[in-house]
């Protein structure tokens, strides 16, 4: 018997110490090649080290054969997921991850077809680690990362883990659904860390509602650090922090941190005990988090908003955004509430009813609450109860807003709504009242109607030929009266389609008022005269430009051009506020811009820093690249100068006068080539006959760029000598003779960012090229400025002779 025993003791030691260093290789955070995980078996994760963070299969709360590849919290309650494989998520139960050397992470669902796998992998496998900063990795032979899943972060960031420029993280779509959401965070070239919305199931990227400030020509960020104290800053290019969280943190011995862009938009900074026994707080508390207030911050042209289509936003006490849909409205899809709210009625404007409008709607008042781009028609003078009436007997109108004596009509859907008390505005929802059924009357009194309708015919009959006499009279005088009224009810409709975008129809009274009879000056133009002024209803400063007379015959276009430049909106556009149209009498009103043009700031003796320029530079070319390609309407500036060049508050560059070329006619537009352009800027092809582009634009953009760069005007007599006269004649020898210090004299800031100074200059020499077809669209302009695309060595700009 203990014979026997002795021969099987060696087999049972083996198997204790096969055990012992598998227990060993876990606890160490260690995978080997071979390893597997199932979803569902007894083996569903592995652990780091401390068994803080745990990688593998989580199930899904309530979906017993579902579960979730990611990594998460192991020691807290909730299991907080920090990671999820982007794709096929989640995953069915007996879906096996296993590690490969050829091919390190492959899952496969139960059938052995392969859902994920870490592409791209450089390199082979020699093992898998699961640290415990929350960063699983794939390691060679030379313990070298090959692949680590901070590399490709899901919505969470941790304490160690960076993003570099070009990171993108993207919000989840809920909490307990783990598919893309609409929400993105990102490091743009340019050094910024920015947040925005996308159109899924497209990538179309909506406006930015955060942005770091970080993008600084001379000193831009180059990286975003969330370090190990739990601290998130921006490192600069000549390592200087730019500090974003502003709580007051707690000690990391005793606490977890993580960075989560939540489903809802908001990037936040949570802590979290590590002591979950004791009588401490139990969940995450947050540290810190943008945007400050999302339902404003988050307004988009091209989107619905935060909160989708119909909904309204407003902050709670800890200021996240709640959606909510109003009375009357219900989610259209309850698995994914930001496709927003529908009407639980039908706002058809061919329903077939006998019902009044007072019989079947209601309104419900809120107070605070706006919609801000779904306005298509503008009523002045109106109090409440003429507001309501208008909208009620208005079958496309869905909302009305009261504020400022102006009722603002809505329809649907409405975007990007929002609670906010500072907007003085008070909103009526107009909404079917209950138990009204409006085609209920008509049903019930079709069999009466039919009863009825013999005698009806047999009575026409006798009276149908003195009423054929009577019609013909009567439609003599009707065609009298076509002819009278006929103008005033086009201009009419033509006054309703300009105001649909939030502009002010004003009187030239009220314009002679807001300017004290033109007093003040503030520029000349191509165009007609600026003048300063302060709108005497709600002490708004503008500037009112009081047109020539080449517009004062073109009452038609005029107002169809104002109403294309009135939805025009973007931050480096000056925003129209509204026109005056009376008799020989056209002005438009625009936003006062407190610092002027940029030909004061740039020639003036103070001269602008390097970085203002730059920026200045950068912004004209947001304005052009929207106007040429992001607008519904395509337009032509045809005058980009200094003097069309505004600057507001903060000194951000502003286009003005966009669009006016299109108010011209045409017949203007092709023989007054004055008017079109100004000398030093103007793009040779307007003396060539041939076709006008957007490409005279880009040849403006390029004249004005070499003038920001230089702090000099493109033609300057005065300049000392005959070859310095002409900026571009003389920036392009300075290039080619290498002599570029000459160009920015003694501003040291440009000297020590040579490198985007050349690449400025270069970019200018290939957009005032005489050829047309040479220069580029302002999108490559853009992408060349920020130094994305390679700019290649430009060709002499003066081919063909003089600049004009």
């Amino acid at each position: 018997m203990l014979s026997a025993m002795a021969s099987f003791l060696p087999c049972i030691l083996i198997i204790i110490s096969q055990l012992a260093n598998l227990s060993v290789a876990q606890n160490s955070g260690r995978v080997n090649l071979g390893q597997s995980l199932t979803a569902g078996g007894k083996i569903s994760s592995w652990l780091s080290p401390s068994g803080d963070f745990a990688f593998g299969f989580q199930q899904f709360l309530d979906k017993q054969d579902l579960f979730l590849l990611g990594i998460w919290f192991e020691k807290l309650p909730d299991k907080t997921v920090v990671w999820y494989a982007d794709k096929n998520n989640p995953v069915s139960k007996g879906s096996k991850l296993t590690l490969t050397a050829d091919g390190g992470l492959l899952l496969n669902d139960p059938q052995g077809g392969q859902l994920w796998n870490t592409d791209p992998i450089v390199g082979q496998v020699d093992f898998a680690f699961m640290n415990d900063t929350g960063n699983f990795v794939l390691q060679n032979k030379n313990s070298e990362n090959i692949w680590e899943s901070f590399k490709h972060p899901s919505d969470t960031l941790l304490p160690t883990q960076t993003m570099e420029i070009g990171d993108v993280i993207s919000s989840r779509q809920s909490g307990t659904n783990f598919s893309r959401g609409r929400f993105q965070l990102r490091f743009l070239p340019n050094g910024n860390l920015v947040l925005n919305s996308i159109n899924l199931p497209s990538e179309y990227t909506n406006e930015h509602y955060y942005e770091s400030g970080t993008s600084n020509i001379s000193n831009p960020g180059k990286r975003l650090v969330f370090n190990d104290s739990g601290n998130i800053f921006i490192q600069r290019q000549n390592d200087q922090i730019f500090t974003l969280t502003e709580g007051k943190l707690v000690s990391t011995k005793d606490y977890y941190y993580r960075a989560t862009l939540n489903s809802d938009g908001v990037f936040t900074e949570y802590y979290h005990s590590k002591n979950t026994s004791s009588g401490g707080n139990k969940s995450w508390t947050a540290l810190w988090s943008v945007p400050e207030d999302i339902c404003i911050a988050s307004f988009v042209y091209k989107s619905s908003g935060a909160c989708g289509f119909n909904r309204i936003c407003r902050l709670n006490a800890d200021k996240r955004p709640v959606c909510e849909c109003p009375r009357g409205f219900t989610l259209l899809d309850a698995n994914d509430e930001y496709r927003g709210c529908k009407p639980d009625f039908i706002q058809d404007c061919q329903l077939d009813t006998e019902s009044s409008p007072e019989e079947l709607y209601v309104f419900q008042e809120i107070t605070g609450v706006d919609w801000p781009t779904s306005d298509y028609e503008a009523l002045q003078a109106y109090d409440e109860d003429k507001c309501k009436d208008s909208c009620l007997h208005d079958c496309m109108c869905a909302v009305v807003i009261m504020r400022n004596n102006t009722c603002w009509k809505k329809k649907l859907p409405l975007s990007n709504g929002k609670v906010d008390n500072n907007v003085g505005a008070k909103a009526f929802i107009k909404i079917r009242k209950p138990n009204v059924v409006p085609d209920q009357h008509s049903a019930s009194s079709s069999s009466q109607t039919k009863n009825q309708n013999a005698l009806i015919i047999g009575g026409s009959v006798l009276l149908g030929f003195s009423v054929f006499i009577n019609f013909l009279l009567l439609g003599a005088m009707g065609m009298g009266f076509l002819f009278i009224y006929r103008e005033k009810s086009i201009s009419t409709r033509q006054d309703k389609d300009v105001s649909r975008f939030n502009l002010r129809c004003f009187s030239y009274k009220d314009l002679v008022d807001a300017t004290e009879v033109f007093k003040e000056e503030l520029g000349r133009g191509s165009f007609g005269i600026v003048y300063k002024g302060v709108l005497k209803d709600t002490y708004e400063p503008v500037a009112v430009k009081k047109l020539d007379r080449n517009f004062r015959d073109s009452e038609k276009e005029f107002k169809a051009e104002v109403n294309v430049i009135g939805h025009i909106h973007h931050k480096n556009l000056v925003r129209l506020v509204g026109y005056c149209d009376e008799g020989l009498q056209r002005l438009l009103v625009y936003e006062f811009m407190s610092n002027g043009t940029l030909a004061g700031f740039l020639f003036d003796d103070m001269k602008p820093s390097w970085s203002q320029r730059t920026q200045i530079a950068f912004g004209v070319a947001r304005g052009l690249l929207y106007l040429h390609e992001e607008c519904s309407t395509q337009i032509i500036h045809c005058d980009i100068k200094p003097q069309n060049i505004l600057l507001d508050e903060f000194y951000n560059a502003r286009i003005s006068d966009f669009g006016l070329a299109k108010l011209l006619m045409m017949e203007q537009s092709q023989t007054n080539t004055a008017i079109r352009g100004t000398k030093g800027y103007v793009a040779p092809e307007w003396f060539r006959n041939m076709p006008i582009t957007v490409k005279v634009d880009v040849y403006s953009f390029g004249e004005l760029l070499l003038e920001i760069i230089c702090c000099r005007r493109s033609v300057d007599l005065e300049m000392g000598g005959e070859e310095k006269a002409i900026l571009a004649y003389w920036a392009y020898d300075c290039y080619r003779e290498g002599t570029l210090d000459a160009l920015v004299g003694n501003d040291k800031e440009a000297m020590n960012d040579m490198k985007n100074l050349e690449r400025f200059l270069m970019v200018a020499f290939w957009c005032i090229q005489e050829d047309p077809s040479l220069r580029p669209t302002m999108k490559k302009v853009m992408l060349m400025l920020e130094g994305i695309v390679q700019v290649s060595v430009p060709p002499s700009p003066f081919l063909f002779g003089s600049i004009c």
